[in-house]
C-alpha cells in the first residue's frame, strides 16, 4: 500500500541495520536501474512521474539512499511494475522466511512496516506481504496500479482496513478484499497488529 503525497525523499524506510540492510538497498538501486532502462526513461523522467528530486533517484539508483515504501511504490507505479519487482532478489525454488527475516519497508508516517513474503514468478499476478502496525496514524495509500485488489487475512490485533471512508474493522482471523487501485487505508487499533495481504495484479 502506498501514500503520494507531494515529492519524497530517500526516506530511513528500507531494511534493517547491518550488512542484510545494505544488501537490501543494493539490490534496490540495481533494480530501479534495470527497470528504468527497461521502460526507456531518463533518471529526471522517471524522477518527474514518481514526484521525486532528481537527487533523490541519483541517491537510490546509486545505493545512497535508504528508501520509505511511499517511494518505493511511487517508483513501481511509475514504471508500471508490481512493488515486489524493486525489492526481491532471485531466489530459489524452496524459501523459507522466519519471523523478523525479509525485505522490511517503512512508512514515513505511520507506524507500520511491510515484509515482502513472496513475489510474482512470471505470468503469475501476486505478492504476499507480512504487514506489523501499531495504533496511531493511518497507513494511507494512493492507487497501486489499475486492475490491483487487496486480500488482507487479520492474524493479531484489530485494524480498519479497506476504502478510507468505509474501512471494515477486522479482528484476528477476518478477511477482507478490497480495489488496490482506488485509495485506502490500514490502521490498527491495537498494539503489535498483524496482518497478511496478498496483493492480486491483473
Amino acid at each position: 500500500m502506498s501514500a503520494n503525497t507531494g515529492a519524497r525523499g530517500a526516506g530511513d524506510g528500507v531494511g534493517g541495520p547491518g550488512a542484510a540492510g545494505s544488501e537490501l538497498i543494493g539490490l534496490i538501486a540495481a533494480s530501479i536501474r534495470r527497470e528504468r532502462e527497461r521502460a526507456g526513461l531518463s533518471m529526471a523522467e522517471l524522477a518527474r512521474r514518481a514526484g521525486i528530486a532528481k537527487s533523490t533517484l541519483s541517491q537510490l539508483e546509486s545505493a545512497a539512499g535508504n528508501p520509505s515504501v511511499e517511494t518505493l511504490w511511487a517508483l513501481g507505479v511509475a514504471l508500471d511494475v508490481p512493488f515486489s519487482r524493486l525489492v526481491d532478489p532471485p531466489r530459489p525454488v524452496v524459501r523459507v522466511i522466519r519471523a523478523g527475516e525479509g525485505p522490511v519497508t517503512h512508512s514515513e508516517r505511520a507506524d507500520y512496516a511491510a515484509t515482502l513474503l513472496a513475489s510474482c514468478p512470471p505470468n503469475a499476478r501476486r505478492d504476499v506481504y507480512r504487514i506489523e502496525a501499531q495504533p496511531g496514524e493511518a497507513r494511507a495509500s494512493d492507487p497501486h496500479m489499475p486492475g490491483t485488489v487487496e486480500h488482507v487475512v487479520l492474524s493479531a490485533g484489530r485494524a480498519l482496513v479497506g476504502p478510507p471512508a468505509e474501512p471494515v474493522e477486522l479482528h484476528p482471523g477476518d478477511y477482507v478484499s478490497y480495489p488496490g487501485d482506488a485509495p485506502h487505508i490500514f490502521r490498527a487499533l491495537a498494539p503489535d497488529t498483524v496482518a497478511v495481504m496478498v496483493m492480486e495484479h491483473v
